[in-house]
């Protein structure tokens, strides 16, 4: 198969000194931190510069005088255990040695009230300690759309709240998510154990655009407005009709999914409605992520996969993580094929080859390839740059040879 390289013309805005604009976020903010011990929350994402950001914070809640901590907030991730969820932040480079602050890891929660769908808690460190700063990027859901979709209010309900707040959470159907996100988090801002939010938006390389420190009162009115922000970043395919998309790589370090619903155009939730565009015929996941450690939620959103996919999946985390959100068909392990050439070989017989497109994960679109059938009509797009010369695709021991770049 012939293929094209492409380079889209993302927004690019990135910042020259993360560090420096946490600081200057923060301090802007004119708040007075309490004596006594701080909680940072920490996710499972792979945030750019994400652990600058947090030794930031901490750096700068211990000039005034608190005593810091990292707080491991991810819902029900990586097997909803003290153990996984430390593994999963010190893989992201957040680690007591890197940070110059201690890690507290449980599951273990206190009560804080009740909604509609059940109870809603916050992990045991964080509420005993005198304030919360909750870290998150804020981008669109894979879920469901409104006005607070993922961001800080996520980070408070599902991350701060572990797989218990998680099972509220995601009890309620999904048409009512976008109420239930805000009826949860307006409960633990009453709390008065959050200290201040810092919102992280990237632009369309997944590098670190904007920086916005917010009090707790500021973040249900400018969260939505950050939101909107992230919509002028959010990196797309170039095209909406598409046969086949092979994605090199999934995993929740691209997103909480494995591949981004809102890029490939598919949420895979029973009885809801779907996103409208891109549509696309057929999709296959090639490899699993190491930095998700075996969890391969949303594997169920291809139609294809890998043997070496399917091998990397620990069956155990994955359940726990889609079990509690309900959403079964995200887990079901599609059609498996021993490697890149066989997969690619009997698409090819079933779906032909025209309107291929191979990227190397959701998150990464600046860089990506075509077929063939595809070169004019890009060479036609606004924001599309296409190399003129072909790359013939080609397989070493079953893998396919296409140069990615290094992200990968």
């Amino acid at each position: 198969m012939k293929l094209y390289k492409i380079r889209q013309k993302l927004v690019s805005n990135p910042l020259s000194d993360v560090e420096a604009e946490v600081r200057r976020q923060l301090d802007e903010l004119g708040i007075d931190v309490p004596a006594g011990e701080v909680a940072v929350t920490a996710g499972s994402r792979g945030i750019a510069h994400i652990a600058a950001i947090t030794r930031a914070v901490g750096r700068w809640l211990r000039d005034r005088g608190a005593r810091s901590f990292i707080v491991p907030c991810m819902g029900s991730h990586n097997g909803a255990t003290a153990e996984g969820q430390r593994s999963m932040i010190e893989s992201l480079g957040i680690s007591e040695a890197t940070m110059g602050m201690e890690i507290r890891s449980s599951m273990e929660v206190v009560r804080l009230g009740t909604v509609r769908t059940g109870d809603v808690y916050m992990d045991k460190h964080c509420f005993e300690s005198v304030g919360v700063l909750v870290i998150n990027r804020v981008k669109l859901h894979t879920c469901f759309s409104g006005p607070v979709q993922s961001g800080l209010t996520k980070m408070m309900v599902v991350g701060m709240g572990k797989i218990k707040s998680a099972e509220t959470f995601h009890r309620t159907p999904t048409p009512k998510k976008k109420e239930m996100i805000i009826e949860m988090g307006k409960l633990i801002l009453d709390s008065g154990k959050i200290l201040a939010g810092l919102a992280v938006l990237e632009d369309g390389f997944d590098e670190t655009a904007e920086i916005h420190a917010l009090r707790p009162e500021e973040i249900p009115r400018q969260e939505p407005q950050l939101l909107e922000r992230h919509r002028h970043y959010f990196p797309r395919l170039p095209v909406d009709e598409i046969n086949v998309l092979v994605v090199d790589s999934i995993g929740k370090t691209y997103s909480g999914t494995g591949m981004d619903t809102n890029v490939i155009g598919y949420r895979g939730i029973k009885g809801f409605e779907d996103l409208e565009k891109p549509r696309i015929n057929a999709i296959a996941a090639l490899s699993l992520a190491d930095e998700s450690q075996g969890n391969a939620f949303g594997v169920g959103l291809a139609d294809f996969i890998t043997r070496r996919l399917r091998a990397a999946i620990d069956e155990e985390k994955t359940f726990i993580n889609v079990f509690t959100t309900g959403d079964m068909e995200r887990a079901k392990i599609p059609a498996t094929l021993s490697d890149d050439e066989v997969l690619v070989r009997r698409l090819v017989e079933r779906f032909g080859s025209q309107r291929w497109i191979f990227v190397p994960n959701t998150l990464h679109l600046d860089e990506l390839y075509v077929s063939e059938d595809l070169r004019g009509e890009l060479e036609a797009h606004p924001l599309c740059v296409v190399d003129p010369t072909p790359i013939e695709l080609s397989f070493k021991e079953g893998r396919h040879q296409l140069p990615f770049g290094t992200r990968l």
